[in-house]
């Protein structure tokens, strides 16, 4: 029989850096301060000429690139929201397009997902043709690529899971 195990969300203090699981009250059991990030005030909606419809295109080119970036990084909205210090759910408003972060929203949450702001904003053919122009420009890359288009599904898979080992850290044992 097999105990259930609870999950608990477990916290870092934003000012004493206690590492500790979320309390009832949402206070750091060492300073007594809240453990809840606040959410940034809206910005007033700027005037501008750009139509209506444009401005929410926009939108969702945002709030496509930052979903699709932050699970290419296997983040979770809340370790996206934690290198942004802001709440999960202004990460959660920004991909499903209720709302659109500010310039210095867009620059911290490029600096967290480790792009250029061009990358948020650009459309997502372009987006992906632009990454993978970058990433041929590694010679070692332009190699491996070369060959694994050589391999067939099963190949290209157990290559893969390797590579992804290897970047997680971890050593297989012979």
């Amino acid at each position: 029989m097999m105990a259930s195990v609870e999950q608990r969300e477990v916290l870092r203090c934003d000012h004493c850096s206690l590492v500790q699981f979320r309390t009832a009250n949402s206070l750091c059991r060492r300073c007594h301060k809240s453990l809840e990030v606040e959410e940034p005030e809206p910005a007033p909606a700027p005037l501008s000429i750009v139509p209506q419809a444009a401005a929410s295109t926009d939108g969702l080119q945002v709030a496509s690139a930052v979903k699709e970036l932050r699970h290419v990084r296997n983040l979770s909205q809340r370790q996206l929201a934690a290198r942004m210090n802001v709440p999960r759910t202004y990460i959660s408003k920004i991909e499903n397009g209720k709302a659109m972060p500010t310039l210095s929203s867009l620059d911290r949450l490029a600096r967290a997902l480790q792009v250029d702001i061009s990358t948020l904003l650009r459309d997502p053919s372009t987006r992906h043709r632009d990454e993978a122009a970058v990433l041929m420009t590694d010679p070692f890359l332009a190699e491996i690529a070369a060959y694994t288009s050589q391999l067939d599904a099963l190949q290209r898979s157990i290559f893969l899971n390797h590579v992804r080992e290897l970047a997680a850290g971890r050593r297989r044992s012979a």
